[in-house]
């Protein structure tokens, strides 16, 4: 399995993650401590988590698929961009048993 495909995968799991938070914080502001402007982020901020969680999806399946991982398994990956705070403790357990696995492109030998 190439780094790039890890890489793509921890990359999209920081931003969903993090846009996860953001809308939950969002949440929590507009309805239980009634914020002005609230709205217009939760909105916002939730937009750009759904599209961005398209791509996450698209990524870890790929990652899954890759790194021929258990049915079960690869589902929990895909619903850790659902769970605020899980994308990062299961991106993190999924990079450190994966790490073995991945190859570096072999480096070009330049010829005299």
């Amino acid at each position: 399995m190439k780094k790039s495909v890890l890489t793509r995968y921890r990359v999209m799991a920081y931003v969903t993650g993090v846009l996860l938070v953001l809308l939950t914080l969002g949440v929590i502001a507009k309805y239980l401590f009634k914020m002005d402007g609230a709205a217009g982020f939760t909105s916002v901020v939730g937009i750009a988590h759904g599209w961005l969680y398209v791509v996450y999806l698209v990524c870890a399946f790929d990652l899954g698929s890759k790194a021929k991982m258990p049915v079960g398994r690869q589902l929990w990956v895909l619903l850790a961009g659902t769970i605020p705070t899980a994308a990062f403790f299961v991106e993190r357990r999924v990079s450190r048993e994966l790490e073995g696995k991945v190859t570096d492109p072999a480096p070009a030998v330049a010829e005299a």
